[in-house]
């Protein structure tokens, strides 16, 4: 476990993903995504904001096709828009400016 610039005062991994997603803040997303060279739009929110109320609610991190589902309606059309919001991916990008612990083993859509 770390504590660095992107946490403040929460514990991360070594690759910067939250030891415990209840330590996620706002202000962690804002230095996450700045670190990766997004600037959080308004339909970045929403996806954060799908993801997190996703853990609050079912206890665990949401697949990647509920939120391209969510994004589009489809998971074609939400796997195109998800890439373009977070272009390194929905693990190393989406995942980790929500606050969710990094997955050993992913499904992409």
């Amino acid at each position: 476990m770390a504590r660095d610039a992107h946490s403040g005062s929460a514990a991360t991994d070594a690759e910067g993903y939250l030891v415990d997603p209840a330590d996620w803040t706002e202000d962690f997303a804002e230095k996450v995504a700045r670190s990766e060279g997004i600037e959080l739009t308004d339909e970045h929110w929403k996806v954060i904001r799908f993801m997190r109320g996703w853990l609050d609610q079912h206890g665990v991190a949401v697949d990647a096709r509920h939120v391209m589902k969510f994004l589009a309606g489809d998971r074609e059309a939400g796997r195109a828009r998800l890439f373009e919001l977070f272009p390194y991916g929905y693990v190393k990008q989406a995942c980790k400016i929500a606050g969710m612990r990094k997955p050993l083993a992913w499904s992409t859509g």
